[in-house]
């Protein structure tokens, strides 16, 4: 399997990012000089509280917003410095200290900001009607403050809110960080050819893929003797953040459910989601049938765990970070030159942290600051065919937000389950084009097999993190033990896999390991909202050709300036249709039927 790109002979080499453009350096007089430049935007804002009314023009209005929308940079900006520097390592007392000191420094401001929202959601409908921006060229404001209302049922009192700022701040975000870098400076040690080396989390999961069954049980039961260790800390830091959700969400803000929260904030229906739900769980067996398949293709009666994502290739083929740069940038090319041109400023700009380090984050992002700024982007680069469609799927990320740099901060961000439209589209590309160059069968099984594998981790096992945490929420509210929560992620493992896959003990600690059930709450679907959604507009492009490309591009550049039904309903999609999602699913059991009829 080759994945050389030879029309682009750059020397990508491995690199740490810089943040020079967000801050030329971190220094007591830069910092001083930045916050000191906040502070005064804030109180000029300030100065225009007087003037709210509901009787105050459009463009007076209009006016205050620009305002914010200035500040909202400007905070933006430093509070991005503080986040990136401290992913880049998070042991860094500097890091650490500024960090700290941000967040406390933003939530008074914004605390001290938080009338204008107040009182924009506190407006008649009437009254906000009339004060709304009606000029084309502002159409992101409106968008903006029309948003805003949605929230208004949940909105609290300005004292209230900023007591809530404030607990936030010392409580629950600081527990988080505790998990963070509790995570983080974990050490690993894997016996590798004789040798027992110490590594990191992402490079011991990179054994996880090898072609030798001993090497990869041996990485999980590492990965989880350690998560054990440190499991009734963790556990108890994930019992607190889910009674911090449900008291604040539910008792004080009044909505209905634990995941309502996120289906609000990310403007799509409680029914809609739920609709998503039950059929990526009516669709299990089709993914069991497929580890059924590769259970016979690696010579066992059945998987195990272990095994869920090991190559039927025979050599563990690693390929250089330059090489796969090239081939993901000459991929994006061919589908659309901005592609390729949009991503190369990525690594122009020096926006990427690829290399592997201590104490840096694990696993990968991309982080949108400004529409003006190119997005800075973090992996870890560990050679990995996998590794490859990883990097293709950040720099998507990053392409999303420059289509879209058009829009205000305020609307530049798509929703979350529209954030992976541009990402797993870009995974899909590299997919394709590897099955067109490819003859070889049991290379094209590597390659359809290792497309399913995904498809797997990015569907079911996403949307089952979801199951797992809506019956987490409930069954800490009656006081759940560690030992019950690890029960229920076994039970949630066994639905998913039925009689396909070998469950050993230790997966009762995989909870524990996914930072996405602690940091953001059901955040896990919009992966699964994301993929299926990407499957039926690939399914589209594979049938349209040139035709498909222009609406797909502008779906990409509104960002979050339109609201998500707005934006897939010109598509075509309707995210209440069980039929939309199970479509989706339609695509990937073609890929097994190719997989089931490959001769080798």
């Amino acid at each position: 399997m080759t994945v050389i790109d030879t029309r682009d002979q750059t020397e990508y080499k491995l690199s740490s990012w810089s943040l020079a453009e967000l801050l030329p350096e971190p220094s007591p007089d830069v910092i001083a000089e930045r916050i000191a430049e906040v502070e005064a935007a804030v109180v000029e804002l300030e100065a225009e509280r007087s003037l709210l009314s509901p009787t105050m023009t459009a463009e007076s209005l209009f006016g205050v917003v620009r305002q914010y929308e200035r500040l909202v940079e400007r905070l933006t900006v430093l509070d991005a410095y503080g986040s990136l520097w401290f992913s880049s390592d998070t042991q860094s007392r500097g890091a650490q200290s500024y960090r700290n000191r941000l967040k406390q420094l933003i939530t008074g401001w914004y605390n001290r900001i938080l009338f204008f929202e107040l009182w924009w959601k506190g407006l008649q409908d009437d009254e906000a009607d009339a004060l709304l921006p009606t000029r084309a060229e502002h159409s992101d404001y409106r968008h903006f403050l029309e948003s805003l209302r949605r929230l208004k049922p949940y909105t609290l009192n300005e004292r209230s809110e900023q007591i809530v700022n404030l607990k936030d701040a010392n409580g629950i975000s600081g527990v988080l960080t505790l998990y963070s870098m509790l995570t983080n400076r974990l050490e690993f040690h894997l016996e590798v050819d004789g040798e027992t080396q110490t590594l990191t989390r992402d490079s011991l999961m990179s054994h996880a893929f090898s072609p030798d069954p001993q090497r990869r049980g041996a990485a999980y039961r590492e990965l989880y003797r350690v998560y054990e260790n440190e499991a009734t800390i963790l556990a108890q830091i994930y019992i607190h953040r889910v009674r911090d959700w449900e008291s604040e969400n539910l008792e004080i803000r009044g909505f209905s459910t634990p995941i309502s929260v996120r289906n609000v904030l990310n403007d799509v229906p409680d029914a809609s989601v739920q609709v998503l739900l039950e059929v990526v769980r009516e669709n299990a067996p089709l993914f069991r049938r497929y580890f059924h398949l590769k259970a016979g293709w690696l010579g066992l009666d059945r998987l195990r765990r272990y095994d869920l994502y090991a190559p039927l290739a025979s050599s563990d083929k690693e390929i250089p970070y330059r090489d796969a740069v090239s081939s993901v940038l000459g991929t994006f090319g061919r589908f659309h030159p901005s592609f390729s041109n949009l991503a190369r400023r990525v690594f122009d700009d020096e926006h990427i942290d690829s290399e592997i380090r201590k104490g840096k984050r694990g696993g990968a992002f991309c982080s949108t600051v400004l529409p003006r700024m190119t997005p800075w982007v973090l992996v870890n680069y560990t050679g990995r065919v996998r590794d490859v469609a990883t990097l293709a799927h950040e720099l998507g990320h990053a392409i999303h937000s420059m289509l879209a740099c058009g829009h205000s901060v305020l609307t530049q961000h798509p929703s979350l389950p529209l954030a992976e439209t541009a990402s797993v589209f870009s995974e899909m590309l590299m997919t394709d084009r590897l099955l067109q160059e490819e003859q070889d069968p049991l290379t094209r099984r590597e390659i359809l097999a290792t497309f399913v594998d995904d498809i797997y981790a990015t569907v079911l096992r996403q949307a089952y993190f979801v199951l797992f945490e809506l019956s987490a929420h409930d069954a800490i509210r009656q006081g759940a033990s560690l030992d019950e929560l690890n029960e229920m992620y076994m039970d949630n493992l066994r639905e998913q896999f039925a009689d396909s896959i070998e469950l050993p003990d230790e997966f009762q600690y995989e909870w524990l390991s996914i930072p996405h059930i602690f940091q953001t709450p059901f955040y896990c679907y919009a992966y699964s909202f994301g993929q299926l959604l990407v499957l039926a507009l690939y399914r589209r492009f594979l049938e349209e050709g040139e035709a498909f490309k222009p609406s797909y591009l502008k779906m990409l550049s509104y960002g979050g300036s339109a609201r998500p039904e707005v934006i897939l309903a010109e598509a075509g999609i309707d995210i209440a249709d069980p039929e939309f999602w199970r479509g989706g699913f339609q695509v990937v059991e073609e890929r097994i039927r190719e997989l089931e009829a490959i001769e080798v």
